[in-house]
C-alpha cells in the first residue's frame, strides 16, 4: 500500500495562516515572506517525499515582538506596584522642596539686599545730620563783631514849608555819614550780610533813615562800612520844639536823637542746607550840635547791641 503525501507550499501556509485568527488580539501583526518561484521549484524536486519543507519566516521579528510585549507588559504591571508610585511621589516631593528651597533662598537674598539698603541710608542721614549739627554748632562760635564807630551830621536846615496835603509847617532837611566796623571772625565760611533801614528818632518822631547795601565779607575779613542818612523837607508839626525858634542860628541847637538799625548775617555753611544766622539790634544815642557839623561823633560808647 503505497503512502501519499500531499506537499504544501509555503503559500499555502501563508493563507492558512493569515486566515486563522491571531492568538491574542493585543499581539501586533507580522508578514511572512513568500519564497520564489524558483525556490519552489527546487523544494519540489531536490528534497526527499519524507523531508518537511522548510518554512520562511522571521523568526527573529517574532521573538523581537513578544519580547517588547512582554517587557511592556512588566512595565504595566510595576506601574501597579504602590512601592514604584511612592518612589515617584517621593522624587517629585524632592524636587518640589529643592524648587521651594531655591526660590526660598532667592527672596532670602533680596529682602536681605533690601535691608542693606534701607540701614545705609538711614547711616547715611543719622552720620549727616550729626555732621552737620556739629558744624552748625562749630559756626555758633564765630559771631560777628560789629561796631558802630562815629556819625557826622554834614548838612543841617529848617525852613517853613507846606506838607503834600497843603498844611504849612516847619521842614526839615538833613544830610549825615554813620560808620560801621564789621568783622567776620570765622575760619571756614563767609557771610552774607543785610540791615534794615537806619533811622534816627526824636522820641516817636522819624527825622531820617538811609539804607545800607547788602555785601559779602569773607571768613576771617574786616571792613568799614559807610551809610548815609538823609532827610529832605520832613514836615515836622512841632514835634521838635528846639528846632522851632532856632531858625536864624542852628549853631547854637543841640538835639539829642536815637539811632537804630538791626544788622542780619547769614552763613550758608553746607549749602541751604546748613545755615547760621546773627541778628544784632543796634540803638545809639547820639546829639545833633549845630557848632559840630561835618565833624564825626565817636559812638564806641554810645551804643547798646542786643541780640
Amino acid at each position: 500500500m503505497g503512502v501519499t503525501m500531499h506537499m504544501k507550499s509555503d503559500s499555502d501556509v501563508t493563507s492558512v495562516d493569515a486566515s486563522s485568527p491571531p492568538r491574542s488580539p493585543r499581539r501586533p501583526l507580522y508578514y511572512v515572506q513568500s519564497p520564489s518561484q524558483h525556490d519552489v521549484e527546487k523544494m519540489s524536486y531536490g528534497s526527499s517525499p519524507f523531508a518537511s519543507p522548510p518554512h520562511y519566516h522571521c523568526s527573529p521579528i517574532h521573538h523581537s515582538r513578544e519580547s517588547s510585549t512582554s517587557r511592556f507588559s512588566a512595565s504595566l504591571k510595576n506601574t501597579r506596584n504602590p512601592a514604584a508610585w511612592k518612589r515617584i511621589d517621593r522624587r517629585h516631593e524632592e524636587d518640589n522642596r529643592e524648587e521651594e528651597d531655591d526660590d526660598g533662598e532667592d527672596e532670602g537674598s533680596k529682602s536681605h539686599l533690601k535691608l542693606y539698603v534701607i540701614l545705609f541710608v538711614l547711616s547715611f542721614a543719622l552720620l549727616f545730620t550729626i555732621f552737620s549739627l556739629c558744624l552748625w554748632a562749630a559756626s555758633t562760635a564765630y559771631e560777628p563783631k560789629i561796631i558802630v564807630q562815629s556819625m557826622a551830621f554834614d548838612n543841617f536846615n529848617v525852613q517853613s514849608g507846606m506838607d503834600p496835603s497843603g498844611v504849612p509847617t516847619d521842614m526839615l532837611s538833613l544830610k549825615s555819614t554813620v560808620r560801621i566796623y564789621y568783622k567776620n571772625p570765622a575760619t571756614f565760611f563767609g557771610v552774607h550780610v543785610t540791615a534794615t533801614p537806619l533811622e534816627l528818632y526824636y522820641y516817636q518822631l522819624r527825622l531820617a533813615s538811609g539804607h545800607m547795601k547788602k555785601f559779602y565779607q569773607l571768613r576771617g575779613t574786616d571792613d568799614t562800612i559807610a551809610v548815609e542818612i538823609l532827610a529832605h523837607q520832613v514836615p515836622l508839626y512841632g514835634g521838635v520844639p528846639v528846632l522851632a525858634g532856632a531858625k536864624g542860628h542852628l549853631e547854637s541847637v543841640s538835639v539829642p536823637v536815637n539811632l537804630t538799625f538791626v544788622m542780619r548775617s547769614r552763613a550758608y555753611i553746607l549749602g541751604r542746607l546748613v545755615k547760621a544766622k546773627f541778628y544784632r539790634n543796634i540803638l545809639c544815642q547820639v546829639t545833633l550840635n549845630g557848632n559840630r557839623l561835618g565833624k564825626h561823633v565817636n559812638l564806641k560808647n554810645a551804643c547798646v547791641y542786643r541780640e
